[in-house]
């Protein structure tokens, strides 16, 4: 099996704004798995909140060791994932790369080999990020064929209302906030209450991960759930934080895999916690891998690829706000132009 590997630039649609940073665009890495004719395709998404960049990505995969033969699909997964000096964004890259070049061996598409049924179609949000506030009327038309908005909040209590205030002036929307780690104990249990009364359907990781204490104190007297995200990194975290929450958010490029992302998801149902299936901002690889488990979940917010005007690829489709899961084998995906760079 032979691995080719390149770097691209994904450019944001507007700047792309949360709590901690503000992006014009991101740099992604590619991963080709190719052997018998068939091409699989993987991509890392690394995130500077978790230590992870490009270059350590193109270095660990410039000095990749041989590939070995595998006769089951998990064997070689955790192979690959063992290869990538802990990179999780790397691992994600892959695992993807890995599974679609086998599903696609085995003639099945990925949301088959996770036995996900492709009936059920959940409604993906669409994110209204922090930016200038004149770009918000035209984000909501942005926005019109998707019937929930997720709001990155975190910033100061007046600012985050404000911010409230100018969508509601738009729409009626129902709302998912996320603070992405930028509020404390005072504004999280003032502001959950505010939210309540605005067609809010829950919060996201209100307070940075090492204050786990203070979001269970506001679990137990906010009248709207809690979301984890940067609390709920892998399966191993779940047991410890299933007090503070009400539910998590998966994502491939935290947990590392899209067999650690299952595994994720049968614990929290031991857990009785909800399950939403998130994103960075990717381009259409990495979230249509994750879209093939989205019929295993409650919530999805996959949109990292609509918030980029530069995506090479195509995958998952978005009708009537609800994501189509492509068909085919593997992963489903299909390039926009009949260019790819597998250098």
């Amino acid at each position: 099996m032979e691995l080719k590997f390149t770097p691209y630039r994904i450019q944001c649609t507007h700047p792309f704004g949360i709590a901690r940073s503000t992006h014009q665009y991101y740099d992604v890495i590619y991963v080709y798995l190719s052997q018998d004719g068939i091409i699989g395709r993987g991509e890392a998404a690394p995130s500077k909140r978790y230590g992870e960049y490009p270059d350590a990505i193109l270095k660990t995969l410039s000095q990749f060791p041989s590939i070995p033969s595998f006769v089951l699909p998990e064997d070689g997964d955790g192979w690959f994932c063992n290869q990538s000096n802990g990179i999780k964004a790397l691992e994600s890259a892959l695992s993807m790369a890995w599974l679609d070049w086998w599903t696609q061996k085995q003639n099945m598409s990925l949301c088959e080999y996770f036995s996900a049924d492709k009936s059920k179609q959940l409604a993906t949000s669409f994110t209204i990020a922090i930016g200038e506030e004149s770009l918000i009327p035209e984000k909501i038309v942005e926005a019109e064929p998707y019937s929930i908005l997720k709001v990155k909040l975190g910033m100061s209590e007046t600012e985050d209302k404000r911010s409230i205030e100018l969508i509601r002036a738009e729409t009626d929307k129902l709302i998912r906030v996320d603070a992405n780690e930028g509020w404390d104990l005072e504004t999280g249990l003032k502001m959950s209450h505010w939210l309540a009364e605005k067609n809010i359907e829950f919060i996201e990781q209100p307070f940075k991960a090492d204050q786990l204490e203070n979001t269970a104190i506001l679990k137990a007297e906010s009248p709207l759930p809690i979301i984890a995200d940067e609390n709920s990194m892998v399966s191993d975290d779940l047991e410890k934080i299933a007090h503070a929450f009400h539910g998590i958010n998966i994502k491939l490029m935290k947990c590392g895999s899209l067999y650690e992302a299952k595994k994720m998801i049968d614990l929290a149902r031991k857990l009785d916690l909800e399950i939403m299936l998130g994103c960075m901002v990717e381009s259409s690889v990495g979230i249509t891998a994750a879209s093939h488990l989205s019929p295993l979940v409650d919530y999805a917010d996959l949109d990292g690829n609509l918030l980029i005007n530069n995506d090479p690829y195509l995958g998952l489709s978005i009708q009537e706000g609800n994501i189509q899961i492509p068909a085919g084998n593997g992963l489903g995906l299909s390039l926009v132009s009949q260019d790819e760079n597998l250098s």
